[in-house]
C-alpha cells in the first residue's frame, strides 16, 4: 500500500515587494518547497501585516484557499514523480545500464572532462547518435548504425558476436575499412569509460576482441609545385573562377568580390608557404604575426565552427618564409581589418569566413588554372614535402608543422631527391669509404679461403 502524501504548509514569501505564497513538505526526509504563484494580499498599513486583497481575485493569483488546493497537488505531483524515478532506477539496476546511457554519458564525459575539440565531439556524436536525426545541412537523416543496434540493449550483456556483427552491417554500407575501424575506436571508447569503477563498472570491453578490417597503405602523399601555387593564386587573383555570366551587381558587390578574391589568392600562399591549416588560417589574427621575426604564432583554430585550442593543443611557432610574408604585407594593406585583434582572412563585415564556401571557390580555381584537383589540406602538404625535397631536416619540419610523432612528419620524406641518396650508397660502397670509416675485414678460415677463388677474400656467410 502506497505511503500517503505529506502535508504541505503554506508560507507567504516576499519578492521585490510583491508577496507570493510557498509551499513546504517533506518527503523521505528531505525538505521540499515549491513556489505556487502570486498572492492576492496588500499589506496592512497600521500592523504591516498581509491582509487579503480588495475586489476579486483574478484568475492567475491566489488567495488562501486556493493556495492550499495548489499546494496538495503540488505534493502529488512530486510524488509520483519521485515514485516514478525510484521505479526507472531500479528497472535500471535490475537490467542494468543500456548501451544508450553508456553512450550518452561517454560523450557528456567527452565534452566535461576531457575537453574534446568541437569536431571530434561532432564526430563521436554521429556515430553514436540515434537513428532518424535530421543533418544540419542538406536534406537527410542519420541512420545510427550503433544505437540502433545497441541502443536498448543492456551494456554488460553484449557480446563481441555482437560488435563484430555490427562493424559487418556498417561495412555492407560500402564504407571504407577505415571508417569501419573508426566506429569500432569510438563503440570501444565508449565501453571504456563504462568499465571504470566511477562510471558503471562493466566487467569488461567486448570491442577489445572485435575484428579490425585491415586499412590501405596510405599513398605517397601529392602536394603542388611552387608554379602551381601561383597558377592557383592567379586563378584567384583575377577571379577567373567566377561565373562570367553572374557579374556583380553594382559598385559595392564589385569591390566586395575582388576584395575576396584577393584575400583568396593570398590565403593560398600562406597554406603553402606557412603550412597552416584551414581552421588556422580561418582563426588568424594580426597580433599572431610578427613580421620583425619572421614568424607565425599559431594559437587557435577554428573546429566545427568554434574557436579553441591547435588540433594538437599546444602553441607554435612558424618561421615566415619570405613568399608568405609578401602575401600577408599585401593582406595589410587593404585599408581595414587590420587592428590587432582583427582576423587576417575574414569576410566583407569582418567576420570568419565559410570555410565551405572557401573550399568551393578553391575548387573553381583550380578548374580554371588547370592544376590538380587536390585537397585544400594539400596545400598544407605542399609545405612539408618542399621542405623535406630542399634537405630540410625532419624535426625542423615537424616543430614548423606542429606534428605530435615524428612519425607522422617522416611521410613527407618521400619528396626527398632520391638521386642524393643514390649518390651517399654509391660512396660508401667503395673501398675508400670503407677504409676512411676505420673498419677491418676479418679473414675466413683457410678451407674458405681457398674455395672461395681468392685468398682473404671474405666469403658471404648464409644467413649473414
Amino acid at each position: 500500500m502506497p505511503a500517503p502524501n505529506p502535508n504541505a504548509t503554506v508560507v507567504i514569501r516576499e519578492h521585490r515587494g510583491q508577496p507570493f505564497y510557498e509551499a513546504k513538505f517533506r518527503h523521505q526526509g528531505r525538505q521540499v518547497k515549491r513556489r505556487i504563484g502570486p498572492a492576492w494580499l496588500e499589506q496592512d498599513p497600521d500592523t504591516g501585516r498581509w491582509r487579503r486583497h480588495r475586489g476579486r481575485l483574478p484568475d492567475d493569483a491566489y488567495d488562501e484557499r486556493r493556495a492550499h488546493v495548489t499546494a496538495a497537488r503540488l505534493v502529488a505531483d512530486y510524488v509520483s514523480e519521485a515514485a516514478n524515478a525510484e521505479r526507472v532506477e531500479q528497472e535500471r539496476r535490475t537490467r542494468g545500464v543500456t548501451f544508450r546511457e553508456v553512450a550518452h554519458a561517454y560523450l557528456r564525459w567527452l565534452e566535461d572532462v576531457r575537453g574534446a575539440k568541437p569536431s571530434t565531439l561532432r564526430d563521436h556524436a554521429y556515430v553514436l547518435g540515434a537513428p532518424g536525426v535530421p543533418y544540419k545541412h542538406g536534406s537527410g537523416t542519420t541512420v545510427g548504425h550503433v544505437i540502433a543496434a545497441l541502443g536498448d540493449r543492456p551494456a554488460a550483456q553484449i557480446t563481441t558476436r555482437e560488435i563484430d556483427d555490427l562493424l559487418a552491417t556498417i561495412s555492407a554500407t560500402g564504407v571504407s575499412p577505415r571508417t569501419v575501424n573508426k566506429y569500432r575506436c569510438v563503440i570501444a571508447a565508449a565501453f571504456n569509460h563504462a568499465i571504470k569503477p566511477s562510471t558503471f563498472g562493466l566487467p569488461a570491453n567486448p570491442v577489445e576482441h572485435a575484428d579490425k578490417r585491415k586499412e590501405r597503405h596510405p599513398d605517397a602523399l601529392v602536394f603542388y609545385t611552387p608554379e602551381e601555387v601561383e597558377a592557383l593564386a592567379r586563378a584567384l587573383e583575377r577571379g577567373r573562377h567566377r561565373d562570367p555570366s553572374r557579374p556583380a551587381v553594382g559598385e559595392q558587390e564589385r569591390d566586395d568580390q575582388l576584395a575576396e578574391d584577393h584575400q583568396d589568392a593570398e590565403m593560398v600562399r600562406v597554406a603553402a608557404y606557412a603550412g597552416l591549416r584551414q581552421g588556422e588560417l580561418l582563426a588568424l589574427r594580426w597580433r599572431d604575426i610578427d613580421a620583425a621575426g619572421s614568424a607565425l604564432t599559431i594559437a587557435r583554430a577554428i573546429s566545427a565552427g568554434v574557436e579553441s585550442s591547435t588540433k594538437s593543443g599546444r602553441v607554435r611557432r612558424v618561421p615566415l618564409a619570405d613568399q608568405a610574408s609578401a602575401a600577408l604585407d599585401r593582406m595589410s594593406q587593404r585599408g581595414r581589418f587590420t587592428a590587432s585583434d582583427d582576423l587576417v582572412f575574414c569576410n566583407a563585415f569582418g567576420r570568419r569566413l565559410d570555410d565551405s564556401a572557401l573550399r568551393r571557390r578553391f575548387r573553381r580555381a583550380q578548374r580554371a588554372a588547370d592544376v590538380r584537383p587536390l585537397r585544400f589540406h594539400d596545400l598544407r602538404h605542399t609545405f612539408g614535402s618542399l621542405l623535406a625535397a630542399s634537405g630540410v631536416d625532419v624535426v625542423t619540419i615537424q616543430k614548423a608543422m606542429g606534428h605530435s610523432a615524428l612519425t607522422t612528419t617522416s611521410r613527407y620524406l618521400h619528396a626527398r631527391p632520391a638521386s642524393e641518396q643514390a649518390k651517399a650508397f654509391t660512396a660508401a660502397f667503395t673501398t675508400d669509404a670503407y677504409e676512411a670509416a676505420g673498419a677491418t675485414g676479418v679473414k675466413p678460415p683457410l678451407d674458405t679461403a681457398s674455395r672461395s677463388g681468392r685468398e682473404g677474400h671474405p666469403v658471404a656467410v648464409a644467413g649473414s
